[in-house]
């Protein structure tokens, strides 16, 4: 039987993760069990393995992506605990299990969300393989940095709340994902990129369409399979987008023309990649996922 390459690098993300975050029995003891609960629960690790996969189109070296790869972990996971706070979307389940603040508490939820955001940028500022390239770890931070802040991830947030109940545009719903959802997997992108600082501007254009285009298509993908899929399946409740009436592509295009919209977008991202050839494959088996994916 071949051997799956993907494996070794899922089993590298949860390894790094696992000596990212602090143990259970380490004080304050509830707050650290709630951080691991939130990571260590699961999850498709398409942020982490966007990284390692532009690693590897580029030919960079697996450990020199350790760390942004479990930066942009962290980031994902406290974002997502925040986003199920009862002020945000108000979920009650997440990857098959109780959410942080129903399994824990409103006030540990905020404040392992809080302190995961922070490990984050302390995994990244103390990434001993670019020790020596202090123009690399600066460069790096600045890509999380802004993409998690009020200007990509949070403030798309603030975008998708103000949307609930309203009719938008086509151009405002993009806005919008591409703040919320697309902001953080172009930076999965953007940080390998940033390791090779020798890599030349279109190459680095390149790579940015590429993750614009499949940032938006996975939250397409995503609406539709708030229609189509069930919460046994997802994870995660199902008819929330309707139940909360969030704006979303099937409701402003139809599901059809939503469906064929991510195809496109897809399209798109794999033209994005025809400079790098074969070596780009890698991104090309995370562009596929992503679009296909049932959950």
């Amino acid at each position: 039987m071949a051997h799956d390459a993907s494996t070794d690098i899922r089993a590298r993300i949860e390894a790094a993760l696992e000596r990212a975050l602090p143990g259970a029995t380490t004080e304050p003891a509830r707050l650290h069990e709630a951080m691991r609960y939130a990571v260590l629960g699961g999850g498709k690790r398409i942020r982490p393995r966007l990284v390692h996969a532009t690693g590897e189109t580029l030919g960079i070296a697996p450990e020199r992506l350790d760390a942004p790869a479990t930066a942009v972990e962290l980031i994902h996971a406290y974002s997502l605990v925040h986003d199920d706070l009862p002020a945000m979307d108000d979920d009650a389940l997440r990857r098959g299990q109780p959410t942080v603040h129903i399994a824990y508490d409103e006030a540990t939820a905020i404040l392992a969300g809080d302190a995961l955001q922070s490990l984050a940028f302390e995994v990244l500022a103390g990434d001993p393989s670019v020790a020596d390239q202090p123009a690399i770890g600066a460069a790096r931070t600045h890509t999380l940095a802004l993409a998690c802040g009020s200007r990509g991830m949070v403030g798309g947030q603030v975008l998708d709340m103000a949307s609930e109940g309203r009719a938008i545009d086509q151009a405002t719903l993009e806005r919008l994902h591409r703040h919320k959802t697309g902001a953080l997997l172009r930076a999965c992108v953007r940080l390998a990129a940033d390791t090779q600082p020798s890599l030349n501007v279109d190459c680095r254009e390149a790579l940015d369409r590429f993750a614009d285009h499949i940032g938006l298509a996975f939250q397409v993908r995503d609406d539709v399979l708030d229609i189509e899929s069930d919460t046994q399946t997802l994870g995660k409740t199902q008819g929330a987008d309707i139940a909360h009436a969030k704006a979303t592509y099937p409701a402003l295009l139809g599901l059809d023309a939503a469906r064929d919209y991510a195809n496109r977008l897809y399209e798109h991202a794999l033209a994005a990649l025809a400079p790098f050839g074969d070596d780009a494959d890698p991104l090309r088996t995370i562009a596929a996922e992503i679009v296909k994916r049932d959950h």
